[in-house]
């Protein structure tokens, strides 16, 4: 079985406060956009589950990848056979644009088909959720408000239909920790919901990602993509996630 998991782009990410398990209440909207990896999952007869990863590269051991953790969490609740899971990277890591978490999220939902699996939507996004704060996003895989850690999702009729969105991610990678770590939550902040029904053309002006000051202060260059991105007509441009990606919304389709 092959399948295409795609990316998504944060618009809008405010960090509300610190958790006591250490993570970050958050406020943000996850829209999909046209970045895909490449999942391909056969039964094999191996005795062994395995992963091989082609394309762009991944930092960390085979074993560490989310897909094979998406397959392990399901073995303990499931009694499956053995896997052989090829993964061809497109979408690049470390830049925010959520492509590890939508290969979990699309090895759930394979096994789930090939096997026959009595799982519901809402269970197997109990499942991602475990395996990544927007990993469950990816279950839908619809524009959708996040809440808590980005797994608490509230389905919208909102589009950008008749809009382009172009991403540029540049050779730089950022570390989530560490970008969490340079953040000072703040809650007295509108809420987003309310702000993305606006006119496109007011966002620029008042939905914001609060990892931009830091990562823009770091890495000067990063800040340069979403000038240019306004200098070329943008209604809007942002830092999608904690980076390094950044992406520009324009009037019309390609």
């Amino acid at each position: 079985m092959i399948n295409f998991p795609s990316a998504k782009i944060n618009i809008g990410l405010q960090i509300l406060s610190k958790r006591d398990d250490g993570f970050h209440n958050i406020s943000t909207f996850f829209y999909p956009v046209d970045m895909q990896d490449i999942l391909e999952i056969e039964e094999t007869s191996a005795g062994s589950s395995s992963i091989t990863v082609t394309g762009m590269t991944v930092e960390g051991n085979a074993k560490d990848n989310l897909c094979m953790k998406a397959y392990h969490l399901l073995t303990r609740d499931f009694s499956l056979p053995a896997v052989e899971i090829h993964l061809h990277k497109c979408i690049h890591s470390g830049a925010g644009l959520g492509g590890g978490s939508s290969d979990a999220a699309s090895t759930l939902k394979m096994l789930r088909s090939m096997f026959e699996l009595n799982i519901s939507d809402d269970k197997l996004k109990s499942y991602a959720s475990r395996l990544g704060s927007d990993c469950a996003f990816f279950i839908d895989n619809t524009p959708a408000f996040a809440s808590s850690r980005g797994e608490v999702l509230e389905k919208t009729t909102f589009r950008l239909t008749g809009k382009r969105i172009e991403v540029v991610v540049p050779e730089i990678k950022i570390s989530t920790a560490e970008a969490y770590s340079n953040i000072v939550p703040n809650d007295k902040v509108p809420e987003l919901k309310s702000l993305v029904f606006q006119d496109i053309s007011e966002w620029r002006h008042s939905i914001v990602n609060d990892f931009e000051p830091f990562v823009f202060k770091k890495h000067p260059e990063i800040a340069l993509l979403k000038n240019d991105f306004y200098e070329r007509g943008a209604l809007y441009a942002s830092l999608s996630g904690s980076g390094s990606a950044v992406f520009g919304i324009f009037t019309s389709e390609p």
